[in-house]
């Protein structure tokens, strides 16, 4: 067949490509020549992006984006708190941290961004 890549989203091997991009006939995604493979995880090891798509790491200062609730705790994290020191772990809650007032905590990259 042709020596395009397989779609990061599904899978898929008809991919084509358009202009510059390469593009998913089955599931509609879009992605460019130098990103294919490089949404999940790369040689230097995972990426986790921020709320707006700002790629964090080990030891970034983040704030929170959304009032969360904290099951157990008797008032929620409210918006721009500030979060020094992130460390990244694979899983649902892909950062690990400690916040100021309420101890050890495991967030979702989707509710901060890096400050």
């Amino acid at each position: 067949m042709s020596d395009f890549p397989n779609c990061p989203a599904c899978g898929s091997e008809y991919a084509y490509e358009d202009r510059n991009l390469f593009v998913c006939p089955d599931c509609g995604h879009e992605w460019t020549p130098s990103a294919a493979g490089s949404e999940k995880e790369t040689d230097d090891g995972l990426v986790v992006k921020d709320a707006f798509g700002n790629r964090l790491a080990d030891g970034d200062s983040i704030s929170i984006v959304k009032d969360l609730k904290v099951k157990g705790a008797s008032s929620a994290l409210k918006v721009g708190t500030k979060v020094k020191n992130i460390r990244l772990v694979e899983g649902d809650h892909n950062i690990d941290c400690k916040i100021p007032g309420f101890g050890a905590m495991q967030l979702k990259s989707e509710f901060v961004k890096k400050v």
